[in-house]
């Protein structure tokens, strides 16, 4: 008889667990879309908020970084302008121009500096006397002034103009501050397109052709801007202290200095060091104070009508009313360093929006 394979016996299945109740969505699904577009809007403003925050905190840091960017610009546009007499590599250029400033300075103070000092020292006694003679004058018209609100008023301004003639020795006061503006500066100056790639890499690919225009047109319009700046204090300084040493008004050699220091705060400057030469002229007599007067017209007048129109027309058109005001707002938040930074950061500004708004312009 044939053998019959025995029938397989069935396997029990596993009983399935018991299916766990659905639930709808949590309190961080956002399933509907109307919810989705407003939760993105809340993070957009959060993270400008944020951001706002952390310009705020680091504000100080951020502006000794821009105080860099600006002096790379110059030694920039030096090296920029030895190139179209030299041929030199980019490296010795940027070498050059700084020996050429180092020497510059040398030469100032070596030849310059115990003169100087010396007339800054007196500078501020023979203010205080002229303003004190002028108060007194204007006391005799029927003026009410207080005597001892007009000395206090006095040695104010004699801080503020002591805090001037310090840049003689340091020109930021802080040295720590100069040198990581100055190291930065130069870093910037050899190899501009390299920061300039490494910030392009950060952003989206489709933002980086817009960010590289705007670039180079912050960066020509900032080397414009300084040329102008550097270019109206050589010729504000070295003019004044020529026609005053030429009358021969005291103090000459300070009073150039001031002026060129001074003609690199545009809309407020210029008033400052005209009212400190008219003071050491009166000083003397009323011919020469008069004569200064002269010397402060003439000067700004061949600044205002010669140079500035000729260096504005190919950088960025700023209304003095906004240069004013972001002076007064900057000098207020970071003293002298925020006075002396406050112009070009506002072509800076202008030039992005202006960029921004082409942009949009084409898009439509």
């Amino acid at each position: 008889m044939a053998e019959t394979k025995p029938k397989p016996v069935p396997r029990k299945r596993a009983a399935s667990p018991p299916s766990e109740p659905r639930h709808g969505p949590g309190p961080t699904d956002f399933a509907d879309p109307l919810l989705r577009a407003e939760v993105r809007k809340a993070m957009v403003w959060i993270g400008l908020a944020s951001l706002v925050g952390l310009v705020i905190l680091l504000a100080e840091p951020l502006l000794v970084i821009f105080a860099g960017m600006v002096l790379g610009a110059m030694i920039d546009g030096g090296a920029r302008l030895i190139g179209r007499v030299v041929p030199l590599a980019r490296g010795w250029r940027v070498t050059l121009v700084l020996l050429l400033a180092v020497a510059f300075m040398a030469w100032t103070f070596y030849f310059a500096g115990t003169q100087i000092a010396e007339q800054a020292a007196a500078l501020p006694a023979t203010i205080e006397t002229q303003a004190l003679k002028i108060f007194a004058w204007l006391q005799k018209q029927g003026f009410a002034i207080d005597p001892s609100a007009v000395q206090g008023l006095a040695e104010k301004a004699l801080g503020g103009i002591g805090q001037i003639t310090s840049a003689v020795g340091g020109l930021l006061g802080g040295l720590g501050t100069a040198f990581l503006i100055l190291v930065m500066g130069i870093y910037l100056a050899a190899e501009p397109q390299l920061y300039r790639r490494g910030l392009g890499w950060m952003l989206p690919a489709s933002e980086r052709d817009h960010f590289e225009g705007t670039a180079l047109a912050m960066g020509k319009t900032l080397r414009m801007l300084m040329f102008g700046r550097l270019v109206g204090m050589a010729v504000e300084g070295v003019g004044t202290w020529l026609l005053l040493a030429l009358y021969g008004v005291p103090m000459a050699g300070l009073l150039g200095l001031l002026t060129g220091l001074l003609a690199f705060l545009p809309n407020i400057g210029a008033p400052i060091s005209g009212l400190l030469m008219v003071l050491v002229g009166f000083s003397v007599d009323t011919t020469t104070g008069l004569y200064c007067i002269g010397v402060y017209v003439a000067v700004q007048t061949i600044d205002g009508n010669v140079i500035v129109p000729m260096i504005a027309k190919k950088t960025a058109d700023l209304a003095p009313a906004l240069v004013l005001g972001a002076q007064l707002i900057m000098g207020a938040l970071f003293g002298l360093i925020g006075l002396m930074l406050a112009d070009p950061l506002v072509a800076m500004i202008k030039i992005a929006l202006e960029r921004q708004s082409l942009r949009n312009e084409a898009a439509v």
